[in-house]
Protein backbone atom coordinates (compact mmCIF):
# COMPACT_ATOMS: atom_id res chain seq x y z
CA UNK A 1 0.00 0.00 0.00
CA UNK A 2 1.44 3.36 -1.00
CA UNK A 3 1.35 6.17 1.49
CA UNK A 4 -0.30 9.51 0.69
CA UNK A 5 1.92 11.44 -1.68
CA UNK A 6 3.49 8.30 -3.11
CA UNK A 7 2.53 6.90 -6.49
CA UNK A 8 1.99 3.12 -6.57
CA UNK A 9 3.13 1.08 -9.51
CA UNK A 10 0.80 1.92 -12.40
CA UNK A 11 -1.19 -0.76 -14.14
CA UNK A 12 1.16 -2.12 -16.78
CA UNK A 13 0.15 -3.01 -20.34
CA UNK A 14 0.93 -6.62 -19.40
CA UNK A 15 -1.79 -6.38 -16.75
CA UNK A 16 -4.44 -5.42 -19.30
CA UNK A 17 -5.37 -9.05 -19.92
CA UNK A 18 -6.19 -9.41 -16.23
CA UNK A 19 -8.24 -6.20 -16.30
CA UNK A 20 -10.15 -7.36 -19.34
CA UNK A 21 -11.21 -10.48 -17.42
CA UNK A 22 -13.31 -8.22 -15.20
CA UNK A 23 -14.86 -6.11 -17.93
CA UNK A 24 -17.59 -8.56 -19.06
CA UNK A 25 -18.56 -9.12 -15.42
CA UNK A 26 -18.98 -5.42 -14.62
CA UNK A 27 -20.45 -4.12 -17.88
CA UNK A 28 -23.87 -2.61 -17.35
CA UNK A 29 -23.62 -2.75 -13.56
CA UNK A 30 -24.03 0.23 -11.26
CA UNK A 31 -21.27 1.36 -8.91
CA UNK A 32 -22.05 3.94 -6.22
CA UNK A 33 -18.88 5.96 -5.63
CA UNK A 34 -18.95 8.01 -2.43
CA UNK A 35 -16.39 10.82 -2.24
CA UNK A 36 -15.49 12.08 1.22
CA UNK A 37 -15.23 15.87 1.40
CA UNK A 38 -11.53 15.50 2.27
CA UNK A 39 -10.97 13.66 -1.02
CA UNK A 40 -12.75 16.35 -3.01
CA UNK A 41 -10.25 18.81 -1.54
CA UNK A 42 -7.27 16.53 -2.25
CA UNK A 43 -4.93 17.01 -5.20
CA UNK A 44 -5.73 13.47 -6.36
CA UNK A 45 -9.35 14.38 -7.22
CA UNK A 46 -8.56 14.99 -10.89
CA UNK A 47 -6.98 11.52 -11.13
CA UNK A 48 -10.04 9.94 -9.50
CA UNK A 49 -12.35 11.64 -11.96
CA UNK A 50 -10.20 10.33 -14.82
CA UNK A 51 -10.52 6.84 -13.30
CA UNK A 52 -14.28 7.29 -13.29
CA UNK A 53 -14.06 8.21 -16.98
CA UNK A 54 -12.20 4.90 -17.51
CA UNK A 55 -15.01 3.02 -15.75
CA UNK A 56 -17.58 4.75 -17.94
CA UNK A 57 -15.59 3.84 -21.07
CA UNK A 58 -15.89 0.20 -20.00
CA UNK A 59 -19.69 0.60 -19.85
CA UNK A 60 -19.79 0.57 -16.05
CA UNK A 61 -22.55 2.83 -14.77
CA UNK A 62 -21.45 5.27 -12.07
CA UNK A 63 -23.41 7.36 -9.59
CA UNK A 64 -21.38 9.87 -7.54
CA UNK A 65 -22.29 10.86 -4.00
CA UNK A 66 -20.21 13.41 -2.13
CA UNK A 67 -19.75 14.62 1.43
CA UNK A 68 -19.13 18.16 2.61
CA UNK A 69 -17.85 17.80 6.17
CA UNK A 70 -14.36 19.09 5.37
CA UNK A 71 -15.68 22.11 3.44
CA UNK A 72 -18.29 22.83 6.09
CA UNK A 73 -15.59 23.13 8.75
CA UNK A 74 -13.53 25.40 6.50
CA UNK A 75 -16.49 27.70 5.88
CA UNK A 76 -17.21 27.80 9.60
CA UNK A 77 -13.72 29.11 10.26
CA UNK A 78 -13.68 31.55 7.33
CA UNK A 79 -17.04 33.08 8.23
CA UNK A 80 -16.60 32.70 11.99
CA UNK A 81 -19.94 30.91 12.27
CA UNK A 82 -20.16 28.03 14.79
CA UNK A 83 -21.65 24.84 13.40
CA UNK A 84 -23.88 22.48 15.36
CA UNK A 85 -22.93 19.29 13.44
CA UNK A 86 -20.40 18.33 10.77
CA UNK A 87 -21.61 14.99 9.37
CA UNK A 88 -25.37 15.49 9.20
CA UNK A 89 -26.08 12.97 11.96
CA UNK A 90 -26.57 15.38 14.88
CA UNK A 91 -28.63 18.54 15.35
CA UNK A 92 -28.39 20.79 12.29
CA UNK A 93 -29.35 24.37 13.12
CA UNK A 94 -30.27 27.01 10.54
CA UNK A 95 -26.76 28.51 10.34
CA UNK A 96 -25.18 25.08 9.86
CA UNK A 97 -27.72 24.20 7.16
CA UNK A 98 -26.94 27.43 5.31
CA UNK A 99 -23.20 26.66 5.35
CA UNK A 100 -23.88 23.07 4.28
CA UNK A 101 -25.86 24.28 1.26
CA UNK A 102 -23.03 26.61 0.27
CA UNK A 103 -20.40 23.92 0.81
CA UNK A 104 -22.44 21.41 -1.19
CA UNK A 105 -22.81 23.81 -4.12
CA UNK A 106 -19.07 24.41 -4.17
CA UNK A 107 -18.19 20.71 -4.01
CA UNK A 108 -20.74 19.70 -6.65
CA UNK A 109 -19.43 22.37 -9.00
CA UNK A 110 -15.86 21.20 -8.42
CA UNK A 111 -16.83 17.64 -9.36
CA UNK A 112 -18.90 18.90 -12.30
CA UNK A 113 -15.91 20.85 -13.57
CA UNK A 114 -13.53 17.89 -13.20
CA UNK A 115 -15.86 15.46 -14.97
CA UNK A 116 -16.37 17.98 -17.78
CA UNK A 117 -12.61 18.23 -18.20
CA UNK A 118 -12.53 14.42 -18.41
CA UNK A 119 -15.06 14.49 -21.25
CA UNK A 120 -17.97 13.16 -19.19
CA UNK A 121 -21.60 14.21 -19.29
CA UNK A 122 -22.92 14.75 -15.78
CA UNK A 123 -25.76 16.38 -13.89
CA UNK A 124 -26.44 17.61 -10.38
CA UNK A 125 -29.86 16.36 -9.33
CA UNK A 126 -32.68 17.10 -6.93
CA UNK A 127 -33.61 13.41 -6.83
CA UNK A 128 -33.53 12.97 -3.05
CA UNK A 129 -36.83 13.40 -1.21
CA UNK A 130 -36.10 13.82 2.51
CA UNK A 131 -37.97 13.91 5.78
CA UNK A 132 -36.84 15.45 9.07
CA UNK A 133 -35.19 13.02 11.45
CA UNK A 134 -37.18 14.71 14.21
CA UNK A 135 -36.58 14.31 17.93
CA UNK A 136 -34.20 11.55 18.99
CA UNK A 137 -33.75 10.73 22.69
CA UNK A 138 -35.27 14.09 23.59
CA UNK A 139 -33.03 16.08 21.23
CA UNK A 140 -34.55 17.97 18.29
CA UNK A 141 -32.25 17.39 15.29
CA UNK A 142 -33.88 20.35 13.52
CA UNK A 143 -32.76 20.39 9.86
CA UNK A 144 -31.12 16.96 9.85
CA UNK A 145 -32.84 14.75 7.30
CA UNK A 146 -33.27 11.12 6.36
CA UNK A 147 -34.08 9.66 2.96
CA UNK A 148 -37.82 9.48 2.39
CA UNK A 149 -37.81 8.55 -1.30
CA UNK A 150 -35.37 8.51 -4.21
CA UNK A 151 -36.38 9.45 -7.74
CA UNK A 152 -34.74 6.37 -9.20
CA UNK A 153 -36.55 6.82 -12.52
CA UNK A 154 -34.83 10.19 -12.98
CA UNK A 155 -31.44 8.82 -11.92
CA UNK A 156 -31.81 5.82 -14.25
CA UNK A 157 -32.75 8.18 -17.10
CA UNK A 158 -29.50 10.10 -16.55
CA UNK A 159 -27.50 6.88 -16.44
CA UNK A 160 -29.08 5.58 -19.65
CA UNK A 161 -28.31 8.96 -21.25
CA UNK A 162 -24.61 8.27 -20.55
CA UNK A 163 -24.49 10.95 -17.83
CA UNK A 164 -22.98 10.64 -14.37
CA UNK A 165 -25.53 11.70 -11.70
CA UNK A 166 -23.98 13.83 -8.95
CA UNK A 167 -25.92 13.41 -5.70
CA UNK A 168 -25.49 16.05 -2.99
CA UNK A 169 -25.88 15.33 0.74
CA UNK A 170 -28.92 17.58 0.59
CA UNK A 171 -32.55 16.58 0.28
CA UNK A 172 -35.88 18.34 -0.10
CA UNK A 173 -39.02 17.63 1.87
CA UNK A 174 -42.53 17.45 0.41
CA UNK A 175 -42.79 21.23 0.56
CA UNK A 176 -39.43 21.79 -1.14
CA UNK A 177 -37.59 22.79 2.05
CA UNK A 178 -33.95 21.79 2.36
CA UNK A 179 -32.59 19.21 4.82
CA UNK A 180 -29.02 18.02 5.45
CA UNK A 181 -28.36 14.27 4.96
CA UNK A 182 -25.35 12.17 5.94
CA UNK A 183 -23.53 11.16 2.73
CA UNK A 184 -22.64 7.63 3.96
CA UNK A 185 -26.32 6.94 4.59
CA UNK A 186 -27.21 8.45 1.21
CA UNK A 187 -24.74 6.20 -0.64
CA UNK A 188 -26.25 3.13 0.99
CA UNK A 189 -29.85 4.14 0.22
CA UNK A 190 -28.94 4.79 -3.42
CA UNK A 191 -27.17 1.42 -3.72
CA UNK A 192 -30.19 -0.42 -2.32
CA UNK A 193 -32.77 1.36 -4.48
CA UNK A 194 -30.69 1.20 -7.68
CA UNK A 195 -29.65 -2.42 -7.02
CA UNK A 196 -26.01 -1.44 -7.34
CA UNK A 197 -23.26 -4.06 -7.44
CA UNK A 198 -20.83 -2.02 -5.33
CA UNK A 199 -20.55 0.87 -2.96
CA UNK A 200 -17.03 2.31 -2.99
CA UNK A 201 -16.22 4.72 -0.18
CA UNK A 202 -13.24 6.91 -1.14
CA UNK A 203 -11.91 8.39 2.08
CA UNK A 204 -8.68 9.66 3.66
CA UNK A 205 -7.69 6.32 5.23
CA UNK A 206 -5.80 3.37 3.68
CA UNK A 207 -8.26 0.68 4.83
CA UNK A 208 -10.68 -0.32 7.56
CA UNK A 209 -9.02 -0.90 10.92
CA UNK A 210 -10.43 -3.20 13.60
CA UNK A 211 -8.78 -2.81 17.00
CA UNK A 212 -5.91 -1.03 15.26
CA UNK A 213 -5.39 -3.87 12.75
CA UNK A 214 -5.85 -3.25 9.03
CA UNK A 215 -8.43 -5.63 7.54
CA UNK A 216 -8.27 -6.24 3.81
CA UNK A 217 -11.43 -8.35 3.88
CA UNK A 218 -14.16 -8.81 6.42
CA UNK A 219 -17.53 -10.54 6.27
CA UNK A 220 -20.64 -8.54 7.01
CA UNK A 221 -21.52 -10.92 9.88
CA UNK A 222 -18.19 -10.31 11.59
CA UNK A 223 -18.36 -6.55 11.05
CA UNK A 224 -21.90 -6.44 12.42
CA UNK A 225 -20.82 -8.36 15.54
CA UNK A 226 -17.89 -6.02 16.12
CA UNK A 227 -20.06 -2.92 15.74
CA UNK A 228 -22.43 -4.32 18.39
CA UNK A 229 -19.61 -4.77 20.90
CA UNK A 230 -19.04 -2.10 23.56
CA UNK A 231 -15.89 -0.03 23.23
CA UNK A 232 -14.05 1.40 20.27
CA UNK A 233 -12.96 -1.66 18.27
CA UNK A 234 -13.84 0.44 15.23
CA UNK A 235 -12.95 4.08 15.84
CA UNK A 236 -14.84 7.17 14.74
CA UNK A 237 -12.96 7.49 11.41
CA UNK A 238 -14.62 4.34 10.10
CA UNK A 239 -17.71 3.80 12.18
CA UNK A 240 -20.28 5.59 10.03
CA UNK A 241 -19.11 3.91 6.83
CA UNK A 242 -18.93 0.52 8.59
CA UNK A 243 -22.50 0.86 9.89
CA UNK A 244 -23.80 1.74 6.45
CA UNK A 245 -21.74 -0.97 4.77
CA UNK A 246 -23.52 -3.54 6.96
CA UNK A 247 -26.91 -2.06 6.10
CA UNK A 248 -26.13 -2.11 2.36
CA UNK A 249 -25.01 -5.74 2.26
CA UNK A 250 -27.83 -6.95 4.48
CA UNK A 251 -30.20 -5.30 1.99
CA UNK A 252 -28.67 -7.15 -0.94
CA UNK A 253 -25.74 -5.06 -2.19
CA UNK A 254 -23.00 -7.66 -2.90
CA UNK A 255 -19.84 -5.67 -2.05
CA UNK A 256 -18.74 -2.55 -0.19
CA UNK A 257 -15.18 -1.23 -0.52
CA UNK A 258 -13.18 1.23 1.59
CA UNK A 259 -10.43 2.80 -0.53
CA UNK A 260 -7.85 5.54 0.09
CA UNK A 261 -8.90 8.27 -2.31
CA UNK A 262 -5.59 10.10 -1.90
CA UNK A 263 -3.60 7.38 -3.67
CA UNK A 264 -3.10 7.49 -7.42
CA UNK A 265 -4.75 4.55 -9.26
CA UNK A 266 -6.16 3.14 -6.00
CA UNK A 267 -9.73 3.04 -7.35
CA UNK A 268 -8.80 1.03 -10.46
CA UNK A 269 -6.43 -1.26 -8.53
CA UNK A 270 -9.18 -2.03 -6.02
CA UNK A 271 -11.69 -2.91 -8.72
CA UNK A 272 -9.44 -4.68 -11.21
CA UNK A 273 -7.16 -6.86 -9.11
CA UNK A 274 -7.49 -9.98 -6.97
CA UNK A 275 -5.87 -8.46 -3.90
CA UNK A 276 -7.18 -4.90 -4.05
CA UNK A 277 -5.64 -2.04 -2.09
CA UNK A 278 -8.34 -1.19 0.43
CA UNK A 279 -10.92 -3.19 2.40
CA UNK A 280 -13.64 -5.41 0.98
CA UNK A 281 -16.79 -6.07 3.03
CA UNK A 282 -18.72 -9.06 1.72
CA UNK A 283 -21.75 -11.16 2.55
CA UNK A 284 -22.05 -14.16 4.85
CA UNK A 285 -19.31 -16.78 5.12
CA UNK A 286 -20.76 -19.12 2.49
CA UNK A 287 -22.22 -16.49 0.17
CA UNK A 288 -19.02 -16.44 -1.92
CA UNK A 289 -19.07 -20.22 -2.48
CA UNK A 290 -21.04 -21.77 -5.33
CA UNK A 291 -21.20 -24.89 -7.44
CA UNK A 292 -18.79 -24.73 -10.38
CA UNK A 293 -20.04 -24.53 -13.96
CA UNK A 294 -18.40 -25.60 -17.20
CA UNK A 295 -17.09 -22.09 -17.83
CA UNK A 296 -15.05 -22.42 -14.62
CA UNK A 297 -13.08 -25.45 -15.89
CA UNK A 298 -10.09 -23.59 -17.29
CA UNK A 299 -10.01 -21.21 -14.33
CA UNK A 300 -9.92 -24.13 -11.89
CA UNK A 301 -7.20 -25.79 -13.96
CA UNK A 302 -5.10 -22.58 -13.96
CA UNK A 303 -5.80 -21.95 -10.28
CA UNK A 304 -4.40 -25.31 -9.16
CA UNK A 305 -1.40 -25.68 -11.49
CA UNK A 306 1.17 -24.35 -9.02
CA UNK A 307 -0.07 -26.72 -6.30
CA UNK A 308 0.29 -29.62 -8.74
CA UNK A 309 3.88 -28.57 -9.49
CA UNK A 310 4.63 -28.62 -5.76
CA UNK A 311 2.96 -32.05 -5.52
CA UNK A 312 0.39 -30.72 -3.10
CA UNK A 313 -2.41 -31.82 -5.42
CA UNK A 314 -2.81 -34.71 -7.83
CA UNK A 315 -2.34 -33.71 -11.45
CA UNK A 316 -5.61 -33.28 -13.35
CA UNK A 317 -5.76 -32.43 -17.04
CA UNK A 318 -8.10 -29.74 -18.25
CA UNK A 319 -10.22 -32.47 -19.78
CA UNK A 320 -10.40 -34.27 -16.41
CA UNK A 321 -11.54 -31.07 -14.71
CA UNK A 322 -14.17 -30.50 -17.39
CA UNK A 323 -15.40 -34.09 -17.10
CA UNK A 324 -15.81 -33.82 -13.31
CA UNK A 325 -16.85 -30.16 -13.09
CA UNK A 326 -20.12 -31.07 -11.32
CA UNK A 327 -18.00 -32.20 -8.34
CA UNK A 328 -16.31 -28.81 -7.83
CA UNK A 329 -17.19 -25.84 -5.67
CA UNK A 330 -15.48 -22.46 -6.04
CA UNK A 331 -14.97 -19.38 -3.87
CA UNK A 332 -15.33 -16.05 -5.67
CA UNK A 333 -14.44 -12.48 -4.88
CA UNK A 334 -15.84 -10.10 -7.49
CA UNK A 335 -16.37 -13.14 -9.74
CA UNK A 336 -12.67 -14.00 -9.56
CA UNK A 337 -11.86 -17.55 -8.38
CA UNK A 338 -9.56 -17.62 -5.37
CA UNK A 339 -10.27 -21.14 -4.03
CA UNK A 340 -11.75 -24.47 -5.06
CA UNK A 341 -12.60 -27.89 -3.65
CA UNK A 342 -14.04 -31.09 -5.13
CA UNK A 343 -16.38 -33.67 -3.61
CA UNK A 344 -16.31 -37.05 -5.38
CA UNK A 345 -18.76 -39.88 -4.69
CA UNK A 346 -17.86 -43.59 -4.57
CA UNK A 347 -20.22 -45.69 -6.76
CA UNK A 348 -19.80 -48.73 -4.49
CA UNK A 349 -20.10 -46.77 -1.21
CA UNK A 350 -23.07 -44.35 -1.42
CA UNK A 351 -22.58 -43.25 2.19
CA UNK A 352 -18.94 -42.10 1.69
CA UNK A 353 -17.46 -39.23 -0.35
CA UNK A 354 -13.92 -38.02 -0.97
CA UNK A 355 -12.85 -34.40 -0.61
CA UNK A 356 -10.06 -33.33 -2.94
CA UNK A 357 -8.49 -30.54 -5.04
CA UNK A 358 -8.64 -28.15 -2.10
CA UNK A 359 -6.66 -25.05 -3.02
CA UNK A 360 -6.59 -21.40 -1.88
CA UNK A 361 -4.52 -18.68 -3.56
CA UNK A 362 -1.50 -17.88 -1.32
CA UNK A 363 -2.56 -14.23 -0.90
CA UNK A 364 -5.71 -15.47 0.89
CA UNK A 365 -4.00 -17.93 3.25
CA UNK A 366 -4.66 -17.70 7.00
CA UNK A 367 -8.04 -16.04 6.46
CA UNK A 368 -10.19 -19.09 7.14
CA UNK A 369 -11.17 -19.63 3.50
CA UNK A 370 -9.77 -23.18 3.33
CA UNK A 371 -11.78 -24.13 6.41
CA UNK A 372 -14.93 -22.61 4.91
CA UNK A 373 -14.43 -24.60 1.71
CA UNK A 374 -14.11 -27.87 3.67
CA UNK A 375 -17.11 -27.03 5.85
CA UNK A 376 -19.20 -26.15 2.82
CA UNK A 377 -18.26 -29.38 1.03
CA UNK A 378 -19.15 -31.37 4.15
CA UNK A 379 -22.52 -29.62 4.40
CA UNK A 380 -23.23 -30.46 0.76
CA UNK A 381 -22.21 -34.07 1.39
CA UNK A 382 -24.51 -34.30 4.38
CA UNK A 383 -27.42 -33.00 2.29
CA UNK A 384 -26.82 -35.90 -0.10
CA UNK A 385 -26.99 -38.46 2.68
CA UNK A 386 -23.22 -38.91 2.98
CA UNK A 387 -22.14 -40.09 6.45
CA UNK A 388 -18.35 -39.96 6.12
CA UNK A 389 -15.94 -37.79 4.17
CA UNK A 390 -12.41 -38.97 3.32
CA UNK A 391 -9.47 -36.73 2.43
CA UNK A 392 -6.05 -37.84 1.16
CA UNK A 393 -3.20 -35.45 1.88
CA UNK A 394 0.59 -35.42 1.59
CA UNK A 395 1.34 -31.92 2.89
CA UNK A 396 -1.83 -30.50 4.45
CA UNK A 397 -2.85 -33.28 6.82
CA UNK A 398 -2.19 -31.07 9.86
CA UNK A 399 -4.73 -28.57 8.50
CA UNK A 400 -7.34 -31.31 8.10
CA UNK A 401 -6.77 -32.80 11.55
CA UNK A 402 -6.24 -29.68 13.68
CA UNK A 403 -8.54 -27.22 11.89
CA UNK A 404 -11.22 -29.29 10.15
CA UNK A 405 -11.79 -32.14 12.60
CA UNK A 406 -10.55 -35.07 10.50
CA UNK A 407 -8.80 -38.04 12.07
CA UNK A 408 -6.08 -40.21 10.53
CA UNK A 409 -7.10 -43.76 9.64
CA UNK A 410 -5.70 -46.67 7.68
CA UNK A 411 -6.07 -47.12 3.94
CA UNK A 412 -8.42 -50.04 4.59
CA UNK A 413 -11.33 -47.57 4.89
CA UNK A 414 -11.01 -46.79 1.18
CA UNK A 415 -13.34 -48.66 -1.16
CA UNK A 416 -11.55 -51.40 -3.11
CA UNK A 417 -11.22 -49.57 -6.43
CA UNK A 418 -10.06 -46.38 -4.71
CA UNK A 419 -7.54 -48.29 -2.60
CA UNK A 420 -5.99 -49.82 -5.72
CA UNK A 421 -5.62 -46.38 -7.31
CA UNK A 422 -4.15 -45.08 -4.05
CA UNK A 423 -1.49 -47.81 -3.97
CA UNK A 424 -0.63 -47.39 -7.66
CA UNK A 425 -0.11 -43.64 -7.30
CA UNK A 426 2.92 -44.08 -5.01
CA UNK A 427 2.14 -40.76 -3.28
CA UNK A 428 1.80 -42.42 0.14
CA UNK A 429 -0.83 -39.87 1.16
CA UNK A 430 -2.22 -39.92 4.67
CA UNK A 431 -5.81 -41.11 4.79
CA UNK A 432 -8.08 -38.83 6.85
CA UNK A 433 -11.70 -39.38 7.84
CA UNK A 434 -14.50 -37.23 9.21
CA UNK A 435 -17.88 -38.47 10.43
CA UNK A 436 -20.75 -36.14 9.51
Amino acid sequence: MSQPGQVPAPIKPTDLRGILNYVPRFQGQIFIIALDGVIVADENLSNLLLDIAVLRSLHIKVVLVHGVGHQLKELSVIRNIPISDVEGTGPVDAATLDLAIRASSRVSHQILEGLTQSGQKCAITNSVRAAPVGIVKGVDLQFAGKVDRLDTEFIQHLIESQAVPIIQPIGFDRDGHTLRINSDLLATELAIELRATKVIYLGPNPALEVRGEVRRQISVDELDRILAEPGDAIDARFRSKAVHAVKAIQAGVPRVHFVDGRVHDALLNEIFSNEGVGTLVYGNDYQQIRKATRRDSRRIYNLTRNAVKREELVHRTLQAVEKNIENFFVFEIDENLIACVALALYPDRPDVAELGSLYVLPFYHRRGIGKKMVEYACLEAKKRGIRQVIALSTQSYAFFTSVCGFGEVGKEVLPEARRQAYEQSGRNSRVLLKDL
